[in-house]
């Protein structure tokens, strides 16, 4: 089971269009046949139905009937006969819906989110397109890149990481830790000033649960799964996971949305579908701490775009703050996952790479999450005190900062000759260290050494 758009949007007498799932199938350059699969098996599960109603409209007609015969003291053998054999045709179709209706489930699933109207259409991320640019990006030669700069200063162990855990593996030293610290307790703070509530979450998830937030992919290629007492559990890959989970089942009244939350947990990934890239310094690792933030809001009118642009924009007053020229790009229809509606990334500027690099996602999942967890928000009755529609809750997740590497583009962005300079924004969650100097230096066969003492720092 995954989470699933509303059949509603496929039946024409609700008020809905399958020609707009269609067409969001082909702006994902996904299999458009089996919204038709939906429809005919949509159909096909009214007749069943239909047809199993009669059968019990019936069976209450006759069994009046035989209360009826009895109190008149008459026979009923012939009637209860009849009964029997309804009885029998009614739990053969009860089988027969629960068939249909899991045949069309298992079919809906997977139909990703209705792509929006302001999503490039294209399946190649070459297409994804410039929302806006900041900052001056620096162009210098002879910079030290990010797996460079993290030995010169003596601040990550890769290799005991790497024997220790395996690939991916490293341990963070010195103000390696202090730097991660203060932006994970900079970003708590940031999004709480903003009203955005703190949350720390577990970081393993029951195996059902973890079914209903993350999509059958993920199990393969990102999870990883925890024996110890009782179930299986999983690794969670981002708090979105813990967070959409945190309030499964729940009714909202209106009112009370949105929700803002900015969580905060240590992310594990197999990076199973990243096999040989950037296996070098702690850019892409197999554990590491993301400050996310996170919202729940009502599905009404244009409120999840709108809370979309404030996170997006929370993120880019983050990266402006910390010094970090970025650009902020629209994501192509062919890469959204099945979830997002939309995705906005942020990407710094590695100088030393010279490239743009993903920091930030951020995606509008409407209602696709909330549907397959039941979080609903209460909805005005009618005259017959009967609700007008079920309303799920819109969700919406961004990342705040993935610390380490958050931390990557900091070292290369803030580099001097001598070390690098702490971002002015850092420096009260770190002790007040505005300088990290160089501690080793690559001799002339490019082996790394002590650095002599003598140097000052700028």
């Amino acid at each position: 089971a995954s989470k699933m758009i509303d059949i509603n949007l496929f039946r024409t007498e609700k008020g809905g269009d399958p020609e707009l799932i269609r067409e969001s199938q082909r702006r994902r350059f996904k299999d458009v046949s089996l919204v038709d699969k939906v429809v005919s098996l949509d159909t096909k599960w009214r007749e069943a139905r239909n047809h199993l109603e009669g059968l019990q409209m019936s069976f209450n007609k006759l069994n009046k009937e035989i209360a009826e015969v009895r109190k008149a003291g008459g026979n009923t053998e012939v009637q209860q006969a009849k009964s029997k054999d309804l009885k029998k045709g009614i739990t053969e179709a009860e089988e027969i819906e629960k068939e249909v209706i899991k045949e069309r489930d298992s079919t809906l699933v997977l139909i990703g989110n209705v792509v929006h109207d302001s999503v490039p259409i294209s399946d190649d991320e070459a297409n994804n397109t410039t929302v806006k640019e900041s900052g001056t990006p620096r162009h210098e030669e002879k910079l030290y890149n990010h797996v460079d700069l993290v030995q010169l200063l003596g601040i990550v162990d890769l290799e005991a990481g790497t024997a220790v855990a395996g690939g991916r593996g490293y341990y963070l030293l010195r103000e390696g830790v202090l730097l991660n610290q203060a932006l994970i307790t900079y970003a708590l703070q940031f999004g709480h000033v903003r009203g955005y509530s703190p949350v720390h979450t577990p970081f393993f998830m029951r195996q059902e649960i973890m079914a209903e937030v993350a999509q059958l992919s993920q199990f393969d290629e990102e999870l990883y799964k925890v024996t110890g007492e009782g179930e299986d559990k999983y690794l969670i890959a981002t708090s979105e996971q813990t967070l959409c989970a945190l309030h499964r089942k729940e009714w909202f009244e209106k009112q009370e949305l949105p929700i803002k939350y900015v969580g905060y947990s240590t992310c594990f990934r197999k990076e199973a579908g990243s096999h040989g890239r950037d296996t070098l310094g702690i850019f892409r690792i197999h554990q590491f701490e993301k400050v996310e933030q996170f919202c729940i809001c009502s599905p009404e009118g244009n409120a999840s775009y709108d809370i979309m642009e404030e996170m997006l924009s929370n993120a880019e007053g983050f990266y402006e703050s910390l010094g970090v020229p970025y650009r902020v790009i629209n994501i192509v229809s062919g890469a959204l996952n099945d979830a997002a509606a939309k995705k906005y990334d942020l990407e710094a500027w590695f100088p030393a790479s010279k490239t743009y690099r993903e920091l930030v996602s951020c995606s509008n999942c409407t209602d696709f999450q909330s549907r397959r967890l039941e979080i609903r928000m209460r909805t005005p009755k009618n005259q017959a005190g009967v609700e007008n529609s079920k309303a799920h809750v819109h969700m919406l997740n961004s990342t705040l900062t993935a610390t380490e590497r958050t931390l990557c583009c900091l070292l290369e962005t803030h580099q001097t000759p001598e070390g690098v300079r702490v971002p002015e924004a850092l420096r009260p969650f770190m002790l007040g260290i505005d300088f990290i100097p160089f501690r080793k230096m690559y001799d002339a066969k490019g082996k790394l050494v002590d650095r002599p003492k003598a140097v000052t720092p700028q």
